[in-house]
């Protein structure tokens, strides 16, 4: 059986140290003591850690080993219009389970007219919960979640591969879309928009960035639906391109 793998915010000296909440829950709900051996990562590295105290206030560790993690095979980031929050939350941690690199929001013209005012004050939350996600998922380190953006900033995202989820029209569909020489290492950006789908603006707007739209299928999807979606086949496309190594430890 695999071993839990928590994040610390740093390692020094042969140490590390989780506090306030985090230790809380370590100590009172998964029952971490003295003695135990866990997997911790800085972001960067993971390290096999031998618990030295065990309190509810901190839970500090000493670190025995690196251990091996495998290397992406690619970065994906996720750029979506800003939806009801309960919704973008079940997307930001079914996301950081599939791998993704990066989440970044910003507000469509039929975004839900508040969510940009309110969004700052939830990026807390939603680390804490790809957090959370990544260390049930076992990833190496955690996705990047910043504060939301304006429209035209997303557009200038740097990517091999640039892809617009696009409901209208006869879109190509998005396997076919994707390269016929997957690279390890290649950038995939994805664009979602909002559940009142792209205005004629903002579709003309996105192909003069030359983003290029694919479909995801006949039937519309709600956005974290999509971006879910697309993210699993993305992933799969990379994976078969790459036998028996994994794109989920990015």
């Amino acid at each position: 059986m695999a071993r839990r793998r928590f994040f610390v915010r740093e390692i020094g000296g042969g140490k590390a140290v989780i506090a306030g909440e985090e230790a809380h829950h370590l100590t009172r709900v998964l029952r971490v003591e003295a003695g135990q051996k866990y997997e911790i990562s800085d972001g960067r590295c993971v390290y096999l850690a031998e618990v030295e105290t065990a309190r509810r206030d901190a839970v500090a560790f000493s670190i025995l080993e690196p251990v091996s993690t495998p290397s992406p095979l690619l970065e994906i980031a996720l750029h979506v219009a800003l939806v009801k929050f309960d919704r973008l939350e079940l997307l930001i941690e079914k996301a950081t389970e599939l791998g993704v690199a990066s989440l970044l929001f910003f507000e469509a013209a039929r975004s839900e007219k508040g969510l940009i005012r309110a969004a700052p004050k939830r990026l807390e939350r939603w680390e804490r919960i790809a957090r959370e996600a990544s260390e049930q998922s076992r990833r190496a380190n955690l996705p990047r979640i910043e504060a939301p953006v304006s429209f035209r900033d997303v557009l200038e995202a740097d990517a091999r591969i640039r892809l617009l989820l696009d409901e209208a029209g006869e879109e190509t569909p998005i396997l076919r879309a994707l390269p016929g020489d997957p690279k390890r290492g290649d950038r995939v950006a994805v664009l979602v928009g909002p559940e009142g789908g792209w205005t004629d603006r903002e579709r003309e707007a996105i192909h003069a960035a030359k983003w290029q739209s694919v479909s995801l299928g006949a039937t519309i999807l709600r956005t974290e639906t999509a971006a879910l979606a697309a993210l699993a086949i993305i992933d799969a496309a990379w994976a078969n391109a790459a036998p028996g190594e994994s794109v989920s430890q990015l």
